[in-house]
């Protein structure tokens, strides 16, 4: 969320902003709204006056009964008149709140300009894809292979996009997720395990709803939601909370299960488990000072520990900068690691690095103090530092053996018992 001021001194900004964004969001509608609630509340303020003055005056009449049932008389039309505007300051102060849930933020100037994911900039491509001396095969043929995936009993369960990891898969997901948990609680940052349900402040503090509201399972006879990330969760964690800039940054590394309904997917990515309903993710975040210049290192050497990550991995990757189009409402800027898939020929997306100064802040009134005593809005980031689902079908494809079996890198070993295959051989 925008600072109210900031837009009305700024209407232009914001115009071209939400155009280069591509956002929907009607600005002459919300100063509209802003002007009409400040003339309701000015005149709300008046009588409210008004009526305190009159009170005053009622006890200062004292024996004067004339004067005293004037002024009650006068005080009565006062307070009926009060009582017709407040619903309508209330009513406009909601409206205004719901529009000013919807004002984009303002990308960084290093931000390309694009309507789509098709217009993201690579900036780098770390490792060689590799050329395999036999035919690779997809994660859905070699998991089926292995007994390692069930997706048929899962959509008998839960319907499609779902899928069930059987035998050495679940310890292969379960290794994945400890590998990454271990290496950045290494780095100082603080491990969490959160909730797989929130309450809707933690959604709109997160800057998720309005907009991806869709994209979410509700639960409502609990008034409750499920996460699709652990960044939902940590933002709500310390909303209303004033923290002090000495504890300033704050660093955690969350694993949770996520869940997303993919609404307006339909026919895309529908083989195997690269776009599912439900997945396993260790996410970073960090709750920083505010200062562009810190965030921006922080967003630097999030990017490098989700590069390390999948280095460790021996995973060939590349490096977006999202464009304004791709970005989505609430970031100032944001890369993607996409990872090699071999039997697509294509890096596809694993990972999602974001900051957004102040904007999820001040949704989720997450505050401090700093050390001159002023109290401020933090600034936010978060990255994700391993996803489950995505993640095994990189590590399968691109570590697929002749025999079907599925190589083990170094950095994951001592998390699978020192094995440095996994799955039968069952090909020749």
């Amino acid at each position: 969320m925008l600072d109210l001021a900031f837009i009305r001194e700024n209407p232009d900004l914001i115009r071209d902003v939400a155009r280069r964004r591509h956002a929907e969001f009607d600005l002459d509608a919300l100063l509209a709204t802003d002007a009409e609630l400040r003339q309701v509340r000015r005149q709300a303020e008046d009588l409210r006056a008004e009526q305190n003055r009159l009170s005053k005056q009622i006890r200062e009449a004292g024996g004067d009964r004339e004067a005293r049932e004037r002024l009650i008389a006068a005080g009565r039309t006062v307070a009926g008149a009060l009582k017709e505007l407040e619903p309508r300051e209330r009513a406009l102060d909601a409206t205004l709140h719901d529009l000013m849930l919807l004002v984009p933020n303002i990308p960084d100037a290093s931000v390309p300009e694009g309507v789509g994911e098709e217009d993201n900039v690579e900036i780098k491509r770390v490792g060689e894809p590799r050329a395999f001396d036999f035919e690779p095969l997809d994660h859905v043929t070699l998991m089926r292979e292995l007994g390692w995936l069930d997706l048929e009993r899962a959509a008998k369960v839960a319907g499609s996009r779902e899928y069930i990891l059987k035998g050495e898969a679940v310890f292969l997901e379960l290794a994945l997720m400890q590998f990454a948990l271990h290496r950045m609680s290494r780095k100082g940052f603080a491990p969490l395990s959160v909730p797989a349900m929130a309450k809707e402040f933690c959604f709109i503090g997160n800057s998720q709803f309005p907009r991806g509201r869709e994209q979410t399972y509700a639960l409502p006879d609990d008034d409750l939601f499920l996460i699709g990330t652990a960044e939902v969760a940590i933002t709500g964690m310390h909303s209303g909370e004033i923290l002090s800039e000495r504890d300033l940054p704050i660093r955690y590394v969350a694993y949770s299960p996520c869940y997303r309904r993919e609404a307006g997917t339909y026919g895309k990515d529908t083989k195997g488990i690269m776009r599912v309903h439900h997945f396993f993710k260790v996410e970073q975040y960090i709750i920083c000072r505010a200062d562009h210049e810190e965030s921006v290192r922080w967003h630097e050497e999030l990017l490098a520990n989700s590069e390390e990550l999948v280095v460790a991995l021996e995973l060939p990757y590349r490096v977006l900068n999202i464009c304004t189009g791709d970005l989505g409402d609430a970031k100032v800027k944001g890369y993607d690691i996409e990872c090699w898939i071999p039997t697509e020929g294509r890096y596809r997306e694993t990972h999602s690095d974001s900051y957004f100064h102040d904007f999820q802040a001040r949704r989720a009134d997450l505050r401090y103090r700093d050390n001159e005593g002023t109290v401020r809005y933090v600034h936010t980031l978060n990255n994700t530092a391993l996803s489950s689902a995505r993640t095994i079908i990189a590590l399968v494809e691109n570590h697929q053996r002749h025999d079907g079996t599925i190589g083990v890198p170094e950095a994951l070993r001592p998390y699978l018992g020192g094995r440095e295959t996994i799955g039968r051989p069952w090909r020749a």
